[in-house]
C-alpha cells in the first residue's frame, strides 16, 4: 500500500517553518531538522530561547512573534519568505495546557487555551495555504495529542482542543491531498516538556523531546498521515477509543481518576 503522503527522506535545503520552537517537542524537532540540513524558521514568543535553539546553525531563521496576534502572522511569513524564498512545510507545535478538572475551568482560561491550540492554527493556515495551493505543493503538520482520542481527566480544555485538531487534520487531508499538498497529524503521548511538568500524576511511557523528534522524523520519512508515539501507550488509547462507552467510562474511572 502506498504511503498517504509523499515521503521526506532528504531534508537538505527543505524550508520548514516551525511554530512553537522555543522548548519541548518544537525545540527538539527544530534541532533534529537543522542537523539534517533543513532551513528552519523558528517562531515563538520568547526570542532568547529561539536564539538558543538556533545557535551553531547558520541556516536557522529566528522569527519570534505572538501567535495570537493575527496581523503578525503575515509579517512573519513575509520575513521568512524573504530570507528562505518560501515555506515547504509548516509545523504547528505551539500549545497551552493547564491540568484542571471540569469544575476548575474559567472562561478566560478556556478561551486562551482554545485560541493558542486551535485558533492560531486557522490563522496560520490562512497565511500559508494560498501560496502552497498556487504552486501545488507543500506540507502541513499539526501536533495534536493522544489526549484528543478520548475524554480524559485533567484535560478539560486541552483535550477538546486537541480532538478538534485531529478532526481538522483529517478534513485538511481530504481537501488538500488531491491538490498536491501533504498533511501530517502528529499525536504524541507523554513527553517531558514544561507543559507536562505541571502534571501531578504518573505519566506512563514518558519520552524525552529528543525521542519524540526522532519519531516525528521517522513518520515523515514513511509518509504517514498519523504519526503517533510511543506505540506501547498510544495503541492502548486507540483501543480505549473503540470500546463501548460503558466499558470506556468504567476503565477511565477505575485507572485514571484518584479514588
Amino acid at each position: 500500500m502506498r504511503p498517504l503522503n509523499r515521503t521526506i527522506t532528504t531534508w537538505a535545503g527543505r524550508r520548514v517553518w516551525l511554530v512553537g520552537a522555543s522548548s519541548g517537542i518544537g525545540a527538539a524537532l527544530a534541532q533534529e531538522l537543522l542537523l539534517a540540513g533543513a532551513r528552519v524558521a523558528l517562531s515563538a514568543r520568547r526570542a532568547e530561547l529561539l536564539q538558543g535553539v538556533a545557535a551553531r546553525h547558520p541556516q536557522a531563521i529566528v522569527a519570534p512573534f505572538d501567535i495570537l496576534d493575527q496581523d503578525a502572522w503575515a509579517e512573519r511569513y513575509q520575513y521568512i519568505c524573504d530570507q528562505a524564498g518560501g515555506v515547504d512545510l509548516i509545523v504547528f507545535c505551539a500549545a497551552a495546557y493547564h491540568p484542571e478538572r471540569s469544575w476548575d475551568v474559567s472562561p478566560d482560561g478556556a478561551a486562551h487555551t482554545l485560541a493558542v491550540n486551535l485558533g492560531s492554527v486557522y490563522t496560520g493556515l490562512a497565511t500559508v495555504l494560498p501560496a502552497m495551493l498556487a504552486r501545488g505543493s507543500g506540507g502541513i503538520a499539526i501536533v495534536a495529542s493522544v489526549a484528543g482520542y478520548v475524554g480524559l481527566p485533567n484535560a478539560s480544555v486541552y483535550g477538546p482542543s486537541k480532538a478538534a485538531l485531529i478532526n481538522l487534520a483529517e478534513l485538511l487531508y481530504t481537501d488538500l491531498r488531491p491538490r498536491g499538498l501533504d498533511v501530517y497529524l502528529i499525536n504524541p503521548g507523554f513527553v517531558q516538556t514544561p507543559l507536562t511538568a505541571q502534571n501531578q500524576f504518573a505519566m506512563p511511557a514518558l519520552q524525552t523531546p529528543q525521542a519524540a523528534a526522532k519519531a516525528i522524523r521517522r513518520g515523515f520519512a514513511a509518509g504517514l498521515f498519523e504519526i503517533h508515539f510511543p506505540k506501547r501507550f498510544t495503541l492502548i488509547l486507540k483501543l480505549l477509543r473503540w470500546l463501548p462507552y460503558r466499558w470506556r467510562f468504567a476503565l477511565i474511572t477505575h485507572f485514571l481518576i484518584p479514588q
